[in-house]
Protein backbone atom coordinates (compact mmCIF):
# COMPACT_ATOMS: atom_id res chain seq x y z
CA UNK A 1 0.00 0.00 0.00
CA UNK A 2 2.51 2.11 0.77
CA UNK A 3 4.11 1.69 -2.51
CA UNK A 4 1.16 2.83 -4.06
CA UNK A 5 0.78 5.44 -2.05
CA UNK A 6 4.01 6.48 -3.56
CA UNK A 7 3.76 6.15 -7.47
CA UNK A 8 0.22 7.80 -6.99
CA UNK A 9 2.14 10.78 -4.87
CA UNK A 10 4.84 10.87 -8.12
CA UNK A 11 2.29 10.95 -10.49
CA UNK A 12 -0.10 13.82 -9.18
CA UNK A 13 3.62 15.55 -8.20
CA UNK A 14 4.49 15.12 -11.88
CA UNK A 15 1.25 16.78 -12.74
CA UNK A 16 1.71 19.81 -10.70
CA UNK A 17 5.33 20.43 -12.16
CA UNK A 18 5.59 23.37 -14.97
CA UNK A 19 5.64 22.61 -18.44
CA UNK A 20 7.78 25.23 -19.33
CA UNK A 21 11.40 24.65 -19.60
CA UNK A 22 12.19 28.34 -17.51
CA UNK A 23 9.82 27.07 -14.69
CA UNK A 24 11.36 23.68 -14.96
CA UNK A 25 14.85 25.14 -14.16
CA UNK A 26 13.62 27.37 -11.61
CA UNK A 27 12.25 23.92 -9.93
CA UNK A 28 15.25 22.63 -7.69
CA UNK A 29 15.02 18.87 -7.19
CA UNK A 30 17.55 16.75 -4.89
CA UNK A 31 18.15 13.01 -4.76
CA UNK A 32 19.43 11.32 -1.48
CA UNK A 33 20.18 7.43 -0.99
CA UNK A 34 18.77 7.23 2.91
CA UNK A 35 19.92 3.46 2.64
CA UNK A 36 23.22 4.42 2.08
CA UNK A 37 22.68 6.80 4.70
CA UNK A 38 21.07 4.55 7.06
CA UNK A 39 23.89 1.75 6.55
CA UNK A 40 26.66 4.80 7.20
CA UNK A 41 25.47 6.31 10.35
CA UNK A 42 27.67 4.82 13.31
CA UNK A 43 24.65 5.61 15.81
CA UNK A 44 23.26 2.08 13.06
CA UNK A 45 25.97 -0.11 13.98
CA UNK A 46 25.72 1.02 17.51
CA UNK A 47 21.75 0.11 18.08
CA UNK A 48 22.50 -3.55 15.82
CA UNK A 49 25.11 -4.23 18.59
CA UNK A 50 22.76 -3.96 21.57
CA UNK A 51 19.59 -5.34 19.82
CA UNK A 52 21.80 -8.63 19.28
CA UNK A 53 23.13 -8.33 23.00
CA UNK A 54 19.74 -8.12 23.89
CA UNK A 55 18.58 -11.50 21.83
CA UNK A 56 21.57 -13.47 23.08
CA UNK A 57 20.75 -11.80 26.71
CA UNK A 58 17.20 -13.59 26.21
CA UNK A 59 18.23 -16.44 24.29
CA UNK A 60 20.51 -17.62 27.29
CA UNK A 61 17.50 -17.01 29.90
CA UNK A 62 15.49 -19.29 27.76
CA UNK A 63 18.05 -21.89 27.51
CA UNK A 64 18.27 -21.75 31.17
CA UNK A 65 14.42 -22.28 31.47
CA UNK A 66 14.83 -24.96 28.83
CA UNK A 67 17.66 -26.69 30.11
CA UNK A 68 15.62 -26.36 34.33
CA UNK A 69 12.29 -28.27 32.10
CA UNK A 70 14.54 -30.53 30.47
CA UNK A 71 15.44 -31.77 34.36
CA UNK A 72 12.28 -31.82 35.55
CA UNK A 73 11.35 -33.90 32.81
CA UNK A 74 14.39 -36.32 33.28
CA UNK A 75 13.14 -36.53 37.09
CA UNK A 76 9.35 -37.27 36.46
CA UNK A 77 10.68 -40.58 33.83
CA UNK A 78 13.29 -41.49 37.00
CA UNK A 79 9.94 -41.28 38.87
CA UNK A 80 7.79 -43.60 36.74
CA UNK A 81 10.63 -46.11 36.72
CA UNK A 82 11.01 -46.48 40.27
CA UNK A 83 7.25 -46.68 40.11
CA UNK A 84 7.29 -49.54 38.08
CA UNK A 85 9.90 -51.07 39.98
CA UNK A 86 8.68 -53.75 42.54
CA UNK A 87 11.20 -52.66 45.34
CA UNK A 88 8.15 -50.18 46.51
CA UNK A 89 5.66 -50.74 49.29
CA UNK A 90 2.47 -49.45 48.52
CA UNK A 91 2.89 -46.54 50.59
CA UNK A 92 5.91 -45.95 48.85
CA UNK A 93 4.30 -46.19 45.63
CA UNK A 94 1.50 -43.70 46.81
CA UNK A 95 4.30 -41.08 48.00
CA UNK A 96 5.86 -41.07 45.04
CA UNK A 97 2.52 -41.00 43.01
CA UNK A 98 2.66 -38.03 44.53
CA UNK A 99 5.83 -36.69 44.14
CA UNK A 100 5.18 -37.22 40.69
CA UNK A 101 2.23 -35.62 39.93
CA UNK A 102 3.55 -32.36 41.88
CA UNK A 103 6.16 -32.61 39.72
CA UNK A 104 4.16 -32.97 36.18
CA UNK A 105 2.42 -29.46 37.85
CA UNK A 106 5.24 -28.18 37.72
CA UNK A 107 6.43 -29.16 34.07
CA UNK A 108 3.00 -27.84 32.62
CA UNK A 109 3.77 -24.47 35.25
CA UNK A 110 7.21 -23.90 33.63
CA UNK A 111 5.40 -24.64 29.89
CA UNK A 112 3.41 -21.99 30.33
CA UNK A 113 6.16 -19.14 31.71
CA UNK A 114 8.66 -20.10 28.97
CA UNK A 115 5.78 -19.46 26.33
CA UNK A 116 4.99 -16.39 28.06
CA UNK A 117 8.76 -15.59 28.77
CA UNK A 118 9.40 -16.15 24.95
CA UNK A 119 6.44 -14.11 24.10
CA UNK A 120 7.13 -11.31 25.74
CA UNK A 121 10.31 -11.53 24.99
CA UNK A 122 9.85 -11.18 21.55
CA UNK A 123 7.26 -8.35 21.73
CA UNK A 124 10.05 -6.30 23.91
CA UNK A 125 12.78 -6.59 21.56
CA UNK A 126 10.57 -5.52 18.78
CA UNK A 127 9.55 -2.62 20.42
CA UNK A 128 13.23 -1.79 20.91
CA UNK A 129 13.90 -2.42 17.38
CA UNK A 130 10.88 -0.06 16.29
CA UNK A 131 11.95 2.79 18.82
CA UNK A 132 15.58 2.58 17.79
CA UNK A 133 15.05 2.90 14.28
CA UNK A 134 12.81 5.41 14.77
CA UNK A 135 15.00 7.61 16.64
CA UNK A 136 17.64 6.68 13.59
CA UNK A 137 15.40 8.25 10.91
CA UNK A 138 14.39 11.66 13.21
CA UNK A 139 18.07 11.65 13.75
CA UNK A 140 19.29 11.71 9.77
CA UNK A 141 15.74 13.27 8.71
CA UNK A 142 16.78 16.39 10.70
CA UNK A 143 20.14 16.43 8.55
CA UNK A 144 18.58 16.05 5.63
CA UNK A 145 15.81 18.77 6.19
CA UNK A 146 18.58 21.25 7.41
CA UNK A 147 20.65 20.18 4.27
CA UNK A 148 17.37 20.90 2.11
CA UNK A 149 16.72 24.16 3.75
CA UNK A 150 20.37 25.15 3.35
CA UNK A 151 20.27 24.63 -0.36
CA UNK A 152 16.97 25.75 -0.86
CA UNK A 153 15.58 22.48 -2.88
CA UNK A 154 11.93 22.18 -3.81
CA UNK A 155 11.77 18.67 -3.94
CA UNK A 156 13.51 15.67 -2.57
CA UNK A 157 13.55 11.93 -3.66
CA UNK A 158 14.82 9.07 -1.79
CA UNK A 159 16.55 6.95 -4.69
CA UNK A 160 17.08 3.85 -2.64
CA UNK A 161 13.01 3.14 -2.28
CA UNK A 162 11.23 0.50 -4.63
CA UNK A 163 7.76 1.50 -5.75
CA UNK A 164 5.09 -0.98 -6.13
CA UNK A 165 6.95 -2.64 -9.33
CA UNK A 166 10.21 -2.72 -7.57
CA UNK A 167 12.04 0.25 -9.23
CA UNK A 168 12.78 3.27 -7.72
CA UNK A 169 10.89 6.10 -7.95
CA UNK A 170 14.16 7.85 -9.61
CA UNK A 171 15.69 6.40 -12.45
CA UNK A 172 18.01 9.15 -12.94
CA UNK A 173 19.27 12.08 -11.26
CA UNK A 174 22.56 13.83 -12.08
CA UNK A 175 25.40 13.03 -9.58
CA UNK A 176 25.51 17.10 -8.72
CA UNK A 177 21.91 16.96 -7.64
CA UNK A 178 22.66 13.86 -5.09
CA UNK A 179 23.29 15.04 -1.16
CA UNK A 180 24.04 11.95 0.29
CA UNK A 181 27.25 12.15 0.67
CA UNK A 182 26.84 15.54 2.12
CA UNK A 183 24.22 13.83 4.78
CA UNK A 184 26.26 11.16 5.62
CA UNK A 185 29.43 13.97 6.37
CA UNK A 186 26.94 16.06 8.63
CA UNK A 187 25.89 12.71 10.48
CA UNK A 188 29.64 11.95 11.21
CA UNK A 189 30.29 15.48 12.66
CA UNK A 190 26.91 15.72 14.75
CA UNK A 191 27.94 12.34 16.39
CA UNK A 192 31.69 13.52 17.35
CA UNK A 193 30.06 16.64 19.04
CA UNK A 194 30.22 15.62 22.68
Amino acid sequence: MNRMRQGLLLCLLASCLPATGKAQAQLKIGTVDMNRVFQSYSKTAEAEKKIAAAKEAATRELNDRADAYKKAVAEVKLLDTRLEGPALSEEGKAAKTEERNGKIAQIRTMEREIAEFRRTREEQIQQQIQRTKEQLVQDITTVVFEIVKEKKMDLVFDKSGASFNGFSPVLFAREIDDFTAEVIAQLKKSATKP
